[in-house]
């Protein structure tokens, strides 16, 4: 299966504290017609992180349900916990998932050797591929290019999400990486800047706001139309960062329940975005005629 392209960290909407299952389906269904490559459900985005099991189950499959085989689905599945990472992906597995997402541990800092044992021992024990996730904001650790190659030797193991902020760590697992391992860029300010180091695609927050946009920067970038990639990608600049503007996902919600699409709704301990921002958030959108 492709997992090349711009592809979607979709957010999971809310109604009173339950799983706005409508709402999901149709953004699922919007985002496959704007163009985007594949979903990426039960992210950092999707509030994983307080979804309980049934509901990361349930998630993902009104997701792959929505996409019905027209793009892949790649469920987040990573733990701090190798045991749980590895229920999860078979959870995501039944659920239909084509492949599954697995973060660094976070709040252990494992070693590097910890980090290749934990990913090696996902890969031994599950069956569908596995996209590795560098965020070291996230997790505090950093995975280094030398662990993210010694790691793409193993067969299961397709790909890495990249959003460590460092192009000269892009730069290094595209030259020894195997050539159909996938980089993609975490990192939406960086999209452009992955794809001319050896990325392969994003996976994407913006994207939930404005996929044709995104995609747009992806496809203009792989038919070699670079300084219109270039264009592109100046142009949603200003709304990269404002998807940013307090912790993801609250900017993308707040900016997609404005745009009448979700409920602006969250899980503690992520809260409304505050006054200031959502005032200069609202500014944004209406600058780019999303509201």
């Amino acid at each position: 299966m492709n997992f090349t392209g711009s592809m979607t960290a979709i957010v999971t909407p809310f109604n009173d504290g339950t799983i706005d299952e409508q709402a999901l389906r149709t953004l699922c269904e919007w985002q496959i017609a704007e163009g985007i490559c594949a979903l990426v459900p039960c992210g950092t985005t999707g509030e994983a992180a307080t979804l309980s099991m049934d509901e990361r189950q349930r998630v993902i499959s009104i997701v792959v349900d929505a996409a019905q085989k027209r793009v892949p689905v790649i469920a987040g599945t990573g733990s701090n916990n190798t045991s749980k990472a590895i229920e999860l992906a078979y959870l995501a597995q039944e659920a239909g998932a084509d492949a599954q997402l697995q973060v660094c541990p976070y709040y252990n800092k494992p070693t590097q050797e910890g980090l290749y044992q934990h990913f090696a021992k996902i890969a031994d024990e599950t069956e569908i591929p596995i996209i590795l996730y560098n965020v070291p904001g996230r997790t505090a650790v950093n995975m280094t290019a030398e662990t993210t190659l010694r790691l793409s030797k193993l067969e299961s193991i397709v790909g890495i999400k990249e959003a460590s902020g460092d192009i000269d760590q892009v730069k290094a697992i595209a030259s020894g990486a195997p050539e159909d391992f996938v980089i993609l860029s975490g990192e939406d300010a960086q999209n452009l800047e992955i794809y001319k180091a050896g990325g392969k695609g994003c996976i994407s927050v913006t994207a939930n706001v404005v996929p044709s946009q995104v995609t747009k920067v992806w496809k203009q970038f792989e038919s070699n139309a670079i300084a219109d990639a270039d264009g592109a990608q100046d142009e949603i600049q200003k709304l990269n960062a404002a998807m940013f503007y307090e912790t993801n996902p609250i900017p993308v919600k707040t900016s997609l329940a404005m745009m009448g699409k979700i409920r602006e709704e969250f899980r503690l301990p992520l809260t409304p975005i505050g006054e200031e921002n959502r005032k200069r958030l609202r500014g944004i959108l209406e600058s780019y005629g999303l509201v």
